[in-house]
């Protein structure tokens, strides 16, 4: 899929950019350009490739450290609450600001 000056300026007017015509082209080019890449990886073949945790793992190089997820604070809602000039059922309530 390849862009032409009109579909840039387009694009520019629709964005509520002011493009000028000597950049139009260069503009061009770059986004034809990248849409070159995108073609050429949607071209590699990827079937059976199994997708990776991490992209360092797959060089063995950098050891993953992923933590345990466990709570590491206990619960101080209540404590937090204290000075709350209204609290329901364990919610701080607000006055209302959007009418």
């Amino acid at each position: 899929m390849a862009l032409t000056p009109q579909d840039i300026a387009r694009v520019a007017h629709l964005a509520r950019l002011e493009l000028p015509p000597q950049e139009t082209q260069h503009t061009l080019d770059r986004i034809n350009g990248l849409f070159q890449l995108v073609e050429q990886m949607a071209a590699v073949p990827t079937a059976g490739v199994q997708p990776l945790a991490h992209p360092a793992a797959v060089t063995g190089q950098i050891a993953l450290r992923l933590r345990d997820d466990v709570a590491s604070e206990p619960n101080q809602r209540e404590a937090s609450q204290v000075s709350a000039p209204a609290v329901e059922r364990g919610l701080f309530l607000v006055p209302k600001v959007i009418e």
